[in-house]
């Protein structure tokens, strides 16, 4: 008589256990870079509601009392705002500017051919080769000899020529990638190319246009060196120059100088999260292109 035999169990297999701890390693280490890099813009905001004694006590504690009296008197000073306006002009023009010069450049470097387009390419990838910090002096010269000095023109015309090489290199592959034959079918219908480029070009690159935007936008309001040398008026200052003024005229209040910190900080931070995926997104279909 067969007695039946029972099939043993399968057995779990283990192979998933060593990309489980890799995975679970990769969202550690990650974890530790974002709150290294969190941790001091915390402990500037946290620092604003902070008093003085306790930050002298205990400089990497938490509030006892909340001073919320730091950041109203920042945001009720007409200085601040006035940094903020000066800012948001010189970033929104810049913006605006580096946007329609590239995108105008673009168009031409690819879809057209034409002699010297390769050098001209080149030119532009050069650019990116020689970073504000190297042609400081040239520029102070040249702004001074153009009569822009202590104004914000003699910010935003310097940051338009630097952030133009970096717009062009994003905007080529977008450009590129559009078909030929969207554009013979425009020439067909009648479509001049200024029209090709106002009703589909500048549709069609839509996320690489945000991409630039955005650098070009952050880039600007960021900027410290450039109206460093350019703005001695207190009356045209950015708001990082009005930062390193308000913490040289306060250094003994050192909460309202981290308040003042952290309000100049915020518009930046909070523009970058909302954009973030606009921005990898756009670069990533640059690469692609």
């Amino acid at each position: 008589m067969a007695v039946a035999t029972l099939a043993p169990a399968p057995r779990r297999s283990t192979a998933l256990a060593p990309r489980k701890r890799t995975t679970f390693a990769i969202y550690f280490v990650a974890l530790v870079l974002v709150g290294l890099m969190l941790a001091p813009v915390a402990y500037i905001i946290l620092g604003g509601f902070r008093s003085n004694s306790e930050i002298t006590v205990d400089p990497a504690g938490l509030p006892v009392t909340w001073q919320w009296s730091n950041y109203t008197d920042v945001l009720t000073s007409g200085v601040f705002w006035g940094q903020v306006g000066n800012s948001a002009i010189a970033a929104v023009t810049t913006t605006v500017l580096v946007v329609g010069l590239g995108l105008m450049a673009a168009f031409a470097l690819s879809r057209y051919t034409f002699r010297g387009r390769g050098a001209v390419y080149a030119l532009f990838t050069a650019g990116l080769m020689f970073p504000m910090t190297v042609a400081i002096t040239p520029l102070y010269i040249l702004v001074r000899n153009l009569g822009l000095m202590n104004s914000l023109a003699g910010v935003i015309v310097p940051q338009i020529a630097f952030a133009l090489p970096m717009t062009i290199i994003i905007l080529v592959p977008f450009l590129s990638a559009i078909p030929q034959e969207i554009q013979e079918a425009a020439a067909i219908d009648g479509c001049s190319r200024l029209g090709f480029f106002w009703r589909m070009v500048l549709r069609l690159s839509v996320p690489g246009v945000i991409t630039v935007s955005i650098l070009a936008f952050i880039g600007s309001w960021n900027s410290y060196m450039l109206p460093l040398f350019i703005l001695n008026n207190e009356a045209a200052y950015t708001l990082p120059l009005g930062t390193q003024a308000f913490a040289s005229q306060y250094a003994v209040d050192t909460a309202k100088v981290l308040a003042f910190t952290s309000l100049s900080m915020i518009p930046a931070l909070i523009f970058f999260s909302l954009f973030e995926r606009r921005i990898v997104g756009g670069l990533t279909g640059a690469v692609k292109g």
